[in-house]
C-alpha cells in the first residue's frame, strides 16, 4: 500500500497544488480544509503517514492548535509545517510544537519529496526504537502488530481475546511468520505483562539436555553437572513460557512435559521435591501437531492440553499488504545500525519485494533488507541490491551465477556488483572476456574450456541441463570434460530428479 499523507490547508488553490504534487511525488493524499477537520481524520485511525500542515489557518484550530491536540490525543505522525512566513521565529516555534521539517509556500516538488522521505524515516526510526525498547521490557502489544491484512488482522483479534486470560495457546505456522512475536504481544497485552518471557527452541535442545533444560537439575546428578540448574519452567514462573517448535519435543520428554502442565510442579533431575511453578504456556510449531499424532511422533493427550486456543498465522506471500511497511521498517532500523544513510526504496524495489513469494516469510525479508541496505551506496535501495531475488522474479533482467567466473574479474567489475549480471552486456570492456592480456584474440579450445566450466559451475553439475544449454550431445560433453581433465557423472541430475 502507498504512503499517505494528510494535507491540511484552508486555501483552496494551495491545497489543490499540494495534492497534485504529493500525487505527481507517487504518494497517495488525503485533504481537510481545516485544523479540526484534519484532527478528525487523524483521531479517526485511518492510516496516514505524514501531515502536510499550514500553520496559519483561520478557525478555532491553526497549525500549532492541531500538534497540540495531537499531542493530547497521542498521534505522533510526523508533521511537515508549510506556510508563507518562513522567519526564524516561525520555524522555531513550529519545530519546539512537534514538527519534523519546515517548507514556505510554494514549495518545489523536489524540496517536498526530500522533506516528506525525511519525515518517513525519522518516523520508522523512532517507532522502531519504540517497539524494541517494548519488547526487551516484555510489553510489546498488539499495537506494534498493525497488520493490512484481513487474514492476519483476524489472527490479532483472537489473539487480543487470549491475551485477557492464561489460556494455554498454540500458534501454528510456517517458518518465519513471526510465531514469537505474536506470543510476546499476547504477553505484552495480559496479566504478566512486563513479567519474564523465556524462550525454548525445543527442536535446538539435545535429547539427553531436555528434562535438564526444561525442569532443572540439581548439583551432581549427572555427570557435568557441576553446579545446580533451576530450568527454564522455574525460570519463567510468574511469567510466560514460549515453547518453539514443539513438535520436535522427544516422546519421552512430553510425559514429563505433560505432568508438568497438569500438575503445576516439575521435578529437577536429582532433586528430593517437586518444586511449584506458575507459568502462562504459549506454544508453537511449523509442522501440523495432528499430523504427527497420526504418525505416533506425539503424544495426543498433550497435543489436546496444548491445544486448547489454535490460531494459525498466514504467510507473507498470503498477506503482501504487509510487505511495504515491514520493508520501511526494517530499513529505516537497518540503516540506523549500520550508519548508511538509506531514506527510502525506489518503486520498482518495492514492486519486485511485493511480487516475490518468501517462502521464508518475514525471517527472509528482514534478511533480505539487512543485505541490501549493507550493499547500498546511494540514498535509495533499488533493484540492484536484490539480485537474489529479481533473478526468481518475472520481469526483472538480474541473474546470479553460482560464483563470480575468472572472466569477470579480468573485465574488472567492481567486487560489490560482480554478484551481478545482466541479461544484455554492452559495456565495451566485455570484449576482454574473449581476448588475451596481451590483446589478442583468445584460442577457441581456451574459451570453449572456459565456458563449459563456467556452464557445469552455473548449473551446478546437472549434466542434462549443461548439455541442453550448450546445445550440444551428452556423449559430446563427456569426452569434452574427459579431454579437459573434468569429471562429469548424473548424481546432480539424479538429485534434481
Amino acid at each position: 500500500m502507498s504512503t499517505t499523507i494528510l494535507i491540511v490547508d484552508d486555501d483552496p488553490v494551495q491545497r489543490r497544488l499540494a495534492e497534485a504534487m504529493v500525487r505527481r511525488l507517487g504518494f497517495d493524499a488525503k485533504v481537510a480544509e481545516s485544523g479540526e477537520e484534519g484532527l478528525a481524520v487523524l483521531r479517526s485511525g485511518e492510516p496516514i503517514d505524514v501531515v502536510l500542515l499550514d500553520l496559519v489557518m483561520p478557525g478555532g484550530l491553526d497549525g500549532l492548535a492541531v500538534m497540540a491536540e495531537m499531542r493530547k490525543s497521542g498521534v505522533d505522525t510526523p508533521i511537515i509545517v508549510q506556510t508563507s512566513n518562513g522567519s526564524i521565529d516561525a520555524v522555531v516555534t513550529a519545530m519546539r510544537a512537534g514538527a519534523t521539517d519546515f517548507v514556505v509556500k510554494p514549495a518545489g516538488a523536489e524540496r517536498l519529496q526530500v522533506s516528506i522521505k525525511n519525515a518517513l524515516k525519522v518516523d520508522q526510526l523512532e517507532e522502531e526504537v519504540r517497539r524494541m525498547r517494548r519488547r526487551a521490557s516484555g510489553s510489546l502489544s498488539f499495537k506494534d502488530l498493525s497488520s493490512r491484512s484481513p487474514d492476519m488482522e483476524r489472527v490479532i483479534r483472537l489473539a487480543e481475546r487470549s491475551a485477557k486470560s492464561n489460556i494455554p495457546v498454540l500458534i501454528e505456522g510456517e517458518s518465519g511468520v513471526g510465531k514469537e512475536v505474536l506470543a510476546r504481544a499476547i504477553q505484552g497485552s495480559g496479566d504478566r505483562r512486563g513479567k519474564a518471557f523465556v524462550t525454548v527452541n525445543c527442536g535446538a535442545i539435545p535429547d539427553n539436555l531436555v528434562e535438564s533444560t526444561l525442569f532443572g537439575h540439581e548439583k551432581g546428578a549427572f555427570t557435568g553437572a557441576t553446579e545446580r540448574h533451576m530450568g527454564k519452567f522455574v525460570e519463567a514462573s510468574g511469567g510466560t513460557l514460549f515453547l518453539d517448535e514443539i513438535g520436535e519435543l522427544p516422546l519421552d520428554a512430553q510425559v514429563k512435559l505433560l505432568r508438568a502442565l497438569q500438575e503445576g510442579e516439575v521435578d529437577p533431575v536429582g532433586a528430593k521435591r517437586s518444586v511449584r511453578v506458575d507459568i502462562r504456556l504459549i506454544s508453537a510449531t511449523n509442522r501440523s501437531l495432528l499430523d504427527l499424532v497420526k504418525q505416533g511422533r506425539f503424544r495426543e493427550d498433550l497435543y489436546y492440553r496444548l491445544n486448547v486456543f489454535p490460531m494459525t498465522l498466514p504467510p507473507l506471500r498470503a498477506r503482501r499488504e504487509d510487505i511495504p511497511d515491514l520493508v520501511r521498517s526494517f530499513c529505516a532500523r537497518f540503516a540506523a545500525e549500520e550508519g548508511k544513510r538509506v531514506r527510502a526504496i525506489t518503486p520498482e524495489a518495492m514492486a519486485l519485494l511485493s511480487r516475490y513469494g518468501w517462502p521464508g516469510n518475514v525471517r527472509q525479508l528482514e534478511n533480505a533488507l539487512f543485505r541490501a541496505v549493507v550493499l547500498a551506496d546511494g540514498d535509495e535501495l533499488t533493484v540492484a541490491e536484490f539480485p537474489q531475488i529479481a533473478a526468481q522474479v518475472e520481469g526483472f533482467d538480474v541473474r546470479i551465477p553460482a560464483a563470480p567466473s575468472q572472466p569477470m574479474l579480468q573485465a574488472g567489475i567492481p567486487e560489490p556488483v560482480r554478484e551481478i549480471v545482466r541479461v544484455e552486456v554492452r559495456d565495451p570492456h566485455a570484449m576482454t572476456l574473449v581476448t588475451e592480456e596481451t590483446g589478442e584474440m583468445k584460442p577457441m579450445d581456451a574459451l570453449e574450456a572456459e565456458i563449459i566450466r563456467f556452464a557445469l559451475q552455473y548449473y551446478r553439475g546437472r549434466m542434462s541441463e549443461v548439455s541442453r544449454r550448450l546445445g550440444i550431445g551428452r556423449s559430446t560433453l563427456y569426452r569434452k570434460l574427459k579431454d579437459l581433465g573434468l569429471d562429469g557423472d548424473d548424481k546432480a541430475d539424479e538429485a534434481a530428479a
